[in-house]
């Protein structure tokens, strides 16, 4: 198997580190660059060199676990099941909690070489501000093992704890062995360029009893009203919206791209399906579910790698390290608003695949922590990236819901939150489907109205292209 240029140099650097006597190697490189790929030739020339006898990795998930042994059997032509004879295995970090000291004493008989993929997981360089995984490491591989290869996207955490196995330089900054950024990685075709599309409105008028309070953005919403973003995310109008621009643009991509997907992050189970529901009561089309909650969410992930179906809900198990390149559009309706979770999902879109590489398509809505992300992710591509303003037409068509503000215990109030100037929606009409009613925290309470007169915008910021 032909490595890419950045594959294939990162392993040479690794070998001669590891040669000349050090034991432990970083890979920062951008999510969906390949990173799986360059650790497997690694332990294959490590095995061939006979520097090693057996092959350990660590990673999030037991689908980015199951690709994990796949690409190392297929890079080392051995079994890494971990059975007799194998010369190694593939795991996930929570089954590392469960490995007894007969695991561990492989440490010491053999020459092992440990993989860790996004190895931020991993928190620690003392026992005492390590997490549970970190503090593993600390216990049974550091210092015991061979050869440690640490790879990840993002090389921060948002606790600030460092990262086990590191080092920091003087401005806190992590060391990095091999580094492979997003800008280099669009340039040579190993990842698609990002178009990221955050939704706003201008005109937002909240009344409480006899008081009318304006606001001009949802990052002022947020910030000065009683309005949470998971009641912002949870809003069916808002979803739709989403849903619509994603699902177009979807539509684009699939008529050169037959079998390109879309991938929507959703914030709970019950959020997944109500967004499914709406889905396909609107628009049309039809969504596969993969949350934590099903018992086959790992092979509802693999069948719809391999399919043509445009659309897969995600809570939770579709994150980092998850190979579907035929994912081109994604829609953000988390709650998480970390910058690691951002990246990592935004990652999941930048893959290129067998087909051509265009580009890739984000749409959430413009909260201000990931307003920030998607800028600091534009000011990584060199020659700035375009950033311009939609503004929809005015005779969009408005629509009211109201939603109880559960989440916010403190307050005796209903809330309604109105959009206006949405466009009308197409696809499947549904006379089943109630007027949303306000629901009352309490007997005597008051009403408090958000209302968007305002004409929704779309703030693009686009990436496309800027490398001939």
């Amino acid at each position: 198997m032909k490595l890419r240029r950045w594959q294939s140099n990162c392993v040479e650097q690794a070998l001669r580190k590891f040669q000349a006597g050090d034991n432990h190697f970083l890979c920062l490189a951008t999510p969906g660059a390949g990173k799986t790929a360059m650790a497997a030739t690694l332990a294959s020339r490590l095995l061939s060199l006979n520097m090693i006898d057996l092959v350990l990795c660590f990673s999030p998930s037991i689908i980015v676990s199951s690709d994990f042994q796949d690409t190392l059997e297929t890079h080392t032509l051995q079994r890494m099941d971990g059975s007799l004879g194998a010369r190694g295995c593939s795991l996930t970090y929570q089954s590392m909690l469960r490995l007894d000291q007969t695991f561990w004493a492989l440490f010491s008989s053999h020459r092992v070489m440990v993989i860790f993929d996004e190895i931020h997981h991993c928190a620690g360089d003392t026992l005492g501000n390590a997490n549970a995984w970190g503090q593993t490491i600390i216990r049974h591989i550091q210092g015991g093992a061979a050869f440690t290869l640490a790879l990840t996207g993002t090389p921060w955490r948002s606790d600030r704890i460092p990262i086990a196995l590191s080092s920091y330089c003087q401005d806190d900054k992590i060391h990095c062995d091999y580094i492979y950024g997003l800008a280099h990685a669009i340039k040579e075709n190993v990842c698609r360029a990002p178009s990221i599309t955050l939704i706003d409105n201008d005109r937002i008028q909240v009344k409480c009893g006899n008081r009318t309070d304006k606001y001009s953005s949802f990052a002022e919403l947020l910030s000065k009203a009683r309005c949470s973003y998971q009641q912002l995310i949870d809003n069916d109008d808002l979803i739709l919206y989403l849903l619509r621009q994603s699902a177009k643009k979807l539509t684009q991509v699939r008529k050169l791209h037959p079998n390109a997907g879309g991938l929507i992050v959703a914030a709970s189970v019950d959020h997944a399906r109500k967004i499914a529901n709406l889905l396909e009561r609107h628009l049309g089309q039809r969504a596969a579910i993969a949350t934590y909650l099903e018992d086959d969410a790992h092979q509802i992930i693999n069948i719809f790698r391999n399919d043509t179906q445009p659309w897969i809900i995600s809570v939770g198990m579709i994150s980092e390290g998850t190979n579907i390149p035929r994912l081109r559009v994604c829609c953000h309706l988390t709650r998480v608003k970390t910058e690691l979770h951002f990246r990592q999902v935004l990652g999941r879109i930048l893959r290129v695949g067998s087909d051509a590489p265009g580009n890739s398509y984000l749409y959430l809505p413009a909260e201000p922590n990931l307003v920030e992300y998607a800028r600091r992710v534009a000011e990584e591509i060199p020659d700035s990236a375009k950033i311009r303003r939609e503004t929809m037409s005015e005779n969009d068509v408005g629509v009211t819901l109201s939603m109880p503000a559960t989440d916010l215990p403190e307050l005796h109030d209903e809330m309604e939150i109105s959009f206006g100037h949405f466009p009308a929606l197409t696809g499947i009409p549904d006379v089943s489907i109630p007027t949303p009613l306000s629901v009352s925290i309490l007997a005597q309470s008051y009403d408090t109205t958000i209302n968007m007169f305002g004409r929704f915008r779309q703030e693009l910021l686009q990436l496309p292209h800027l490398y001939a």
